[in-house]
């Protein structure tokens, strides 16, 4: 689990997915536990943009990514390269965003996952 030197930063709200227990891509180990991972990281985006921590267009286009990275992988024969594109989409659009440090790390976790799944 990554951990962060966040001092001198201010932040006002800041969701750590990983922190909160419900997403948890280090049990995943098969396509369709990825796919209820993302499902849960989805929601967890939700719950940001609500509480204003991530903008909503910004949650917008990180839900797309995540959405695509869904279709693909539930696809008969799923394409490892547009699965990690989305994903890498999603997370450069959080990059900038203090306040989803977690969700990041869920992010590039989630990519870790799937390369080891699809070949």
């Amino acid at each position: 689990m990554a951990k962060f030197d966040q001092r001198g930063q201010q932040v006002v709200n800041q969701v750590n997915a990983e922190s909160i227990g419900v997403v948890n891509f280090g049990a995943v180990q098969n396509k369709a536990e990825l796919v209820a991972e993302l499902r849960k990281l989805l929601s967890e985006i939700n719950k940001s943009t609500q509480a204003g921590n991530i903008k909503e267009d910004v949650a917008v286009d990180v839900e797309s990514h995540i959405k695509k990275a869904v279709i693909e992988i539930e696809k008969p024969e799923p394409k490892k390269k547009t699965i990690l594109d989305h994903i890498e989409g999603a997370k450069s659009l959080l990059d900038g965003v203090t306040s989803a440090t977690g969700l990041v790390t869920a992010l590039i976790q989630a990519a870790k996952i799937a390369s080891g799944i699809f070949l």
